[in-house]
């Protein structure tokens, strides 16, 4: 029997708003007993993606496959009892029910008998993925209008013989009234929500790839999903708060991987001004070294027309995005990076620049807009051709919505489960210790720092317009997106000055942080851990970031297993570099297995030819006994929520608090 204990003010007023939520004793202890089943179930399915760079088709896929767990679900199901073919079938109906359902009603004569048997081994598959949720756990995934069908035809059990003709009826009626199409959509969407509990994206969702927006589409639909901010993220997010500077990076990168139909065609935004502008002031200067990269069909489409156009432009915002570093550079002094201030380095007469002492031949010095008196000044129509493109980002709808929704569920790190997860660093020094920094006039290292690095990051969109505290917070984005080992940069120095006007390559070095050889020491990565209150010898750091060179033998295990690299890969210039696609992570309440891709053809191949992206999967910890909810961060909070409702009790049968009958 539950002791009975005097109530503080405080606890009482507590209780009494609790009481508004569960008005009896009934209403509590039934609660009280739907929290104790979900903390004795299995823990739900953990995904972890990274480094997504745009690719809208290869990261649909996988998440619509859930990282090959959908074919596993398959496979334990059906067994042998289904041909491969069969199984492959159905689970390309599960991905993309849609297109699929659109190309069997082109193959298929007898659709009604179809629609028969697909209907019984969609309900029999949700079964499966939906063993280890409550009853309201799976109707809350259940596509509006549909809870009550699916609902009834999920929980009439085919051994139960009285209800089995009911069971019959549900699915003769769904075909004989057109539903069977539309009821099969919503019951892929319960299986694939069903099978993946919780989605990690551990950053770089934006750049490279095309269609950036088309990923965070998928994302806001996502029942339940976090985010680490990558660099490329903070590069959109301080764009889209009003940095001219990172306006000027983000359009400098788009041109110059031709990545223009994320701009342009997914947020609305008009280069217009840009494009008018470059035609007339550049239309004499030199702009060989900027050169547009094209790959596939785009090499053959674009005209030199268009090629002249698009080094145009790429020159005409690089000169302004070096002006705009350069003000932010001298503006901001604790950033430490006057070193990087390289335009008044430049010697017109001999064509060199003189970086940290070192005299560079230019390829390229023919700047028409720079005055070498003041060569961090914007001319008057510079300013106000950025100043037009950054109205144009602040006032996309659709941009604007998605910034937000990076804000809302993102962060620089996540503890979550025992694991943490960042896209970049953990800045460290030459000798291993955390690295501190004095920036916001404290020193601060480790967790401390990545605290007020968010909080900064998030005034230079939520603080007044116009503020010192808005200003430093859109300097402080560019300072995490290029500055000295900023911990989703984690190197020295950003060399696009060099790369973009120097042959000579030794310049173009861009050391890492300490943190990237240290990574790979057991010890340090305890370290690390503890410094974010893990101490558990089941705890992982989850990193994204730098490609690992699968090609070349490089393990994505670090640190003896206690840090893995999971950078998605999914970027197709960076596969040259790592031999692979990339690797995603899977948490279940049985093991956790990383699990590498091959890439991906194309979402129309998948369809027409049942083609999944070939992966391998490696058991990085198999669990000895199913972990429960009661031993993850939701089940503390859960057994919070118990004992609290327990008090509730003791207060209705006290008298301290009265039920509302």
């Amino acid at each position: 029997m539950r002791m009975k204990h005097a109530f503080q003010p405080e606890e009482l007023r507590y209780l009494s708003l609790l009481a508004k939520q569960y008005p009896t004793v009934q209403a509590a202890g039934t609660e009280i007993i739907n929290l104790q089943t979900i903390l004795n179930l299995p823990k739900g399915t953990e995904h972890f993606m990274s480094d997504i760079h745009g690719e809208h088709e290869a990261f649909l896929h996988i998440l619509n496959c859930c990282s090959g767990e959908v074919k596993t679900k398959l496979d334990e199901l059906y067994g042998s009892t289904l041909t491969r073919q069969e199984k492959d079938n159905l689970a390309t109906l599960i991905y993309y029910p849609a297109e699929k359902l659109a190309l069997v009603a082109d193959e298929v004569s007898e659709m009604d008998e179809w629609y028969r048997l697909t209907l019984h081994r969609l309900v029999e598959v949700c079964r499966w993925v939906s063993v280890k949720h409550t009853r309201t756990k799976i109707r809350s995934c259940m596509p509006e209008g549909y809870e009550e069908i699916i609902d009834e035809l999920l929980h009439i059990r085919s051994e139960d013989v009285g209800r089995q003709e009911h069971y019959e009826k549900i699915i003769s009626s769904i075909i004989e009234i057109g539903q069977a199409g539309e009821v099969i959509e919503a019951i892929c969407t319960v299986i694939k929500k069903m099978t993946v509990d919780h989605l990690h994206i551990v950053g770089d969702i934006f750049d490279r790839g095309p269609r950036a927006d088309i990923v965070m589409d998928s994302l806001l639909s996502c029942h339940s999903v976090d985010i680490q901010w990558g660099n490329h993220d903070i590069l959109w997010m301080g764009a889209a708060s009003g940095s001219r500077t990172l306006v000027a990076t983000v359009l400098s990168n788009s041109i110059h991987y031709n990545n223009l139909d994320v701009i342009e065609t997914g947020y609305g935004i008009s280069l217009r001004p840009l494009s008018i502008f470059a035609n007339e002031v550049y239309k004499d200067s030199d702009i060989h070294r900027f050169s547009v990269k094209l790959t596939g069909e785009d090499a053959s489409r674009f005209t030199e027309k268009d090629k002249l156009l698009s080094a145009r432009m790429y020159k005409a915002i690089t000169i302004i995005l070096f002006k705009l570093e350069g003000q932010k550079l001298t503006r901001r002094p604790e950033f430490k990076m006057a070193d990087r201030l390289l335009l008044d380095r430049i010697d017109y007469e001999n064509k060199t620049v003189d970086i940290g002492g070192k005299i560079y031949p230019l390829e390229d010095c023919d700047f028409p807009t720079v005055d070498p008196a003041d060569p961090y000044r914007l001319t008057a129509e510079e300013a106000q051709v950025i100043d037009q493109l950054t109205n144009s980002f602040r006032h996309s709808e659709k941009l604007q919505k998605h910034v937000r929704f990076l804000y809302s569920k993102g962060g620089l790190y996540k503890v979550h489960n025992g694991n943490l997860l960042f896209h970049g660093c953990i800045p460290m020094t030459a000798d291993g210790q955390l690295l501190s920094f004095s920036i916001g006039g404290k020193e601060r290292s480790g967790r401390e720092f990545l605290d007020y690095a968010e909080k900064t990051a998030r005034k230079a969109y939520y603080d007044k317009r116009g503020t010192p505290e808005r200003q430093f917070g859109l300097d402080f984005l560019w300072w995490l997106w290029a500055g000295r080992n900023s911990p989703i940069f984690g190197r020295d120095r950003m060399t696009t000055f060099e790369r973009r006007l120097i042959k000579d390559e030794s310049s173009w070095s861009e050391p890492k942080n300490a943190y990237y050889t240290y990574y790979n020491d057991p010890a340090a990565c305890e370290m690390l851990l503890k410094e974010f209150g893990l101490s558990s010898p089941h705890s992982r750091i989850i990193n994204g970031h730098v490609p690992v060179k699968a090609g070349k033998g490089e393990s994505p295990i670090k640190g003896g297993g206690r840090l893995i690299v999971i950078d998605g890969g999914f970027c197709r210039a960076y596969q040259s570099t790592s031999g692979i696609a990339g690797y995603t992570l899977i948490f279940t309440s049985r093991a956790m297995r990383i699990i590498s891709h091959q890439p991906f053809a194309s979402r129309r191949d998948a369809i027409l030819n049942n083609h999944d992206i070939a992966n391998e999967s490696t058991i990085i910890e198999q669990m000895t006994q199913r972990m429960k909810v009661s031993e993850t961060d939701e089940g503390q909070d859960l057994l919070i929520r118990v004992e609290e409702l327990k008090r509730l009790l003791d207060a209705y049968r006290s008298g301290a608090v009265a039920e509302n009958q």
